[in-house]
């Protein structure tokens, strides 16, 4: 007869590892700069708006809603949700390597697999409030700087595309999030396979569209409710593919996420601490 497997005890390990990692999350000093990423819009769109309430720049509602998306596709999802992915995820195991505090769970009686899922869990909790909190304060200041132009009636259905917004920050804190976790669990040097994934990003948009499918970001750009214009010399040469609609966007994202999370628990299986060759 088969055994039944002890759902309940991994799951209640599962959250006594997640309240651990989340006090660390928080209060370490390298999540500061995740901190500074996630204020940046939001204190660049108080400055805006203070700007216009004085007189000092004049805008139109649809081109603040255009230039948001920029933002947010530019600056939110490929710079400061990718890098706080790095900061975050990939010092998971990491950091208790340098440390050297990582043997104190491997010698506790809690499976490994338990183990990853534990930390990937407090790491996506942390990114997920912060740049959750920023993205929708940086849009409802948005949208009372659109209040105060003669596009005001823009207001209320532009308030719709927040929960879009607000999903696709999600997806890329769980993605990008995945993907360095796995990361920091092969490398021990985070800067070559940083470099590596960030460059084939970034040149996504010249790449050939069956291609551009092999990326986070393709399908999180297909999320977002307004799609920000490629201008420049680069768009020459940029190639147009279409986006991928929702419904299959999010499952083959989360399915990523899922086989990433699968081969970190596989490898951490494996993985001997080795502290002196660090």
């Amino acid at each position: 007869m088969t055994a039944k497997l002890p759902w309940g005890l991994w799951w209640t390990q599962i959250l006594a590892i997640l309240r651990l990692e989340m006090k660390k999350n928080f209060a370490r000093k390298r999540s500061i700069p995740v901190y500074l990423l996630a204020a940046s819009p939001i204190v660049l769109y108080a400055a805006h708006s203070f700007a216009h309430a004085r007189g000092w720049n004049q805008c139109s509602g649809q081109q603040d809603l255009t230039e948001f998306a920029g933002v947010f596709q530019l600056y939110v999802l490929r710079l400061a949700i990718f890098f706080s992915a790095v900061a975050v995820f990939m010092n998971l195991f990491r950091g208790e390597v340098l440390e050297k505090s990582l043997h104190y769970y491997f010698l506790a009686p809690v499976r490994r697999e338990v183990l990853v899922v534990g930390k990937y869990l407090s790491g996506l909790l942390m990114t997920c409030v912060v740049f959750s909190l920023s993205t929708t304060l940086t849009y409802l200041l948005l949208l009372s700087h659109i209040r105060m132009t003669a596009a005001r009636a823009l207001a209320g259905p532009a308030l719709a595309d927040l929960p879009a917004y607000l999903g696709a920050t999600l997806l890329a804190c769980a993605g990008y999030g995945a993907v360095f976790l796995i990361l920091g669990l092969l490398f021990r040097n985070p800067i070559m396979p940083t470099v590596a994934v960030l460059i084939w990003e970034s040149i996504l948009v010249f790449l050939p569209a069956i291609l551009k499918k092999v990326s986070v970001i393709f399908y999180l750009e297909s999320l977002c409710p307004v799609q920000a214009p490629f201008r420049g010399g680069g768009a020459l040469f940029a190639v147009s593919a279409d986006p991928t609609p929702a419904y299959l966007a999010v499952p083959g994202l989360l399915c990523l996420t899922i086989a990433l999370l699968v081969l970190a628990s596989l490898h951490i299986r494996r993985m001997e601490i080795r502290y002196g060759t660090e």
